[in-house]
């Protein structure tokens, strides 16, 4: 299914880790109606912006979700999350979408610069977005662990 000019639903669906141990991961027609939301909103205004970016995990039902270790009320079993990565000429820059939509001023709910740009969380929902901008790090304990970064979002 076609969600825009440059997005498929596939992207969001793909899971090795689902195939691997049989979990269904087929979202539902709300979940698929978030999906095309954060789409149009927030992914295919960063692509068109900076060229191609890669979803590394998108919708991923309760089951998935536990499977891998997250929480099951994540805004990607509801379709409204992704992980995303940028990568230009072999090398990965996820600053380039960090700063891309703090400096167009895009909606979202969360942002969050994963572990030193290892990649970028970034959700959206119809209503309410909170435009948090949050960084993970592990604590001393391997734990992960979240804070607001230093960067203010103001409209």
């Amino acid at each position: 299914m076609r969600l825009s000019k440059n997005f498929m639903l596939l992207e969001f669906t793909r899971s090795n880790t689902a195939k691997r141990l049989g979990i269904e991961n087929e979202p539902n027609k709300k979940d698929i109606q978030n999906i095309q939301e954060l789409v149009a909103q927030v992914l295919q205004p960063i692509r068109s912006g900076i060229g191609s970016i890669r979803i590394t995990s998108g919708y991923r039902s309760p089951q998935l979700s536990k499977a891998i270790g997250s929480s099951s009320r994540s805004q990607h079993c509801k379709g409204q999350a992704a992980d995303i990565q940028y990568w230009e000429n072999g090398k990965m820059n996820n600053k380039v979408i960090y700063d891309y939509v703090i400096d167009n001023a895009l909606d979202f709910d969360q942002m969050i610069n994963e572990f030193d740009f290892s990649w970028l969380h970034i959700s959206f929902k119809s209503k309410g977005n909170r435009r948090e901008v949050l960084e993970a790090y592990k604590d001393e304990n391997g734990k992960t662990k979240y804070k607001f970064a230093d960067d203010i979002i103001t409209l």
